[in-house]
């Protein structure tokens, strides 16, 4: 059997950031992943200048995609508004692998399917063996299943679904837009321009609420891209949409058992606001590999719980008066 300190499973952003960390305190770590990178990651890319300073990247020395903006176009009840703000986007495709690529640990393809207590030991498909076990799978993380599911249930009422699509695309657009509240969505809707050429186009809701109004994700879908052509932002496409699950933040924060943490998607980190996953993972991540190499115990209360703190109150004032559900 194969054996590291450390096993990741998941080679994603909270993984290889992870891995990346670890390393830089001299221990030694692998990263399993059920896919080989670079892979299709649906995701419209949006990061904080807070995850280029986790990450220590160098933005004149990132080769790949990343557009930056400066304000967001957003649409409520047919009214345009202008929200200022300093983000950024880029595509999982590269930034994943680049991230992957960048953290130096030894990665497998491989898909968990059993992991066992022996002693001191996990032990993972017969195949692996580590004193401290990561998991960082994303929402079906076998870690979290394995651990986790007991103490850390899932609410039903955080669950997001979504359907989107990146492509190449000739757009005349190139700011950002977020559609709220449109078609009685419990969510709202984007178009995000990239700077390679291609433009994410998503939608997500909360799943309970959508069920509750008798409605589904895949008639919202329908119902925007229809409104994209009314707007002439995207014209003459046949869409192929794909779709995926995740958990907004709860008020647990069970993340450890003995020596198994779950870090970014696995312990349900999306902020409460926009749902964004890559900020919270990463710093997921970075938590968890100090907490290994300290012998603290692993805490995720530094973890952001909204994206716009400054906008809180009135982002959650707002969706209160309308009755979303939007934020918690």
């Amino acid at each position: 059997m194969r054996y590291a300190k450390v096993i990741i499973v998941g080679g994603g952003p909270a993984g290889s950031t992870c891995g990346w960390r670890l390393r830089q305190q001299g221990i030694d770590s692998l990263i399993l992943d059920k896919q080989e990178f670079p892979r299709t990651k649906l995701c419209a890319g949006w990061i904080t200048p807070q995850v280029i300073d986790d990450l220590m990247i160098d933005i004149q020395g990132y080769r790949q995609s990343l557009t930056r903006f400066n304000e967001f176009h957003v649409h409520i009840y047919g009214r345009e508004l202008t929200l200022p703000v300093n983000q950024y986007a880029l595509r999982r495709y590269e930034f994943d692998h680049w991230l992957l690529k960048r953290c130096g640990v030894p990665v497998e393809a491989h898909k968990v399917t059993d992991i066992q207590r022996d002693g001191e030991y996990y032990v993972i498909d017969d195949t692996y063996y580590c004193r401290y076990l990561v998991g960082a799978g994303g929402t079906h993380c076998p870690v979290y299943r394995t651990f986790f599911r007991h103490s850390n249930p899932r609410d039903r009422d955080l669950l997001i679904v979504t359907l989107e699509e990146e492509f190449p695309y000739d757009y005349h657009d190139g700011n950002c837009h977020l559609w709220f509240l449109q078609n009685r969505l419990p969510g709202y809707s984007w178009y995000v321009p990239k700077s390679t050429g291609y433009v994410n186009i998503g939608i997500g809701g909360f799943s309970e609420k959508l069920k509750a109004n008798d409605d589904t994700i895949k008639r919202q879908w329908h119902l925007f891209v229809n409104e994209l052509e009314r707007l002439s932002l995207v014209t003459d496409r046949r869409w192929n949409a794909g779709g995926y699950v995740y958990y907004i933040r709860n008020s647990r924060d069970v993340v450890q058992y003995d020596r198994a943490c779950i870090i970014g998607d696995a312990a349900g980190l999306a902020t409460r606001d926009m749902g964004e996953g890559i900020g919270p993972a990463v710093r997921s991540g970075i938590l968890a590999a100090d907490a290994i190499a300290s012998g603290k115990p692993l805490s995720l209360s530094p973890v952001k719980r909204y994206s716009f703190p400054r906008y809180k109150t009135g982002i959650k004032l707002f969706a209160a008066y309308l009755g979303s559900g939007l934020t918690y």
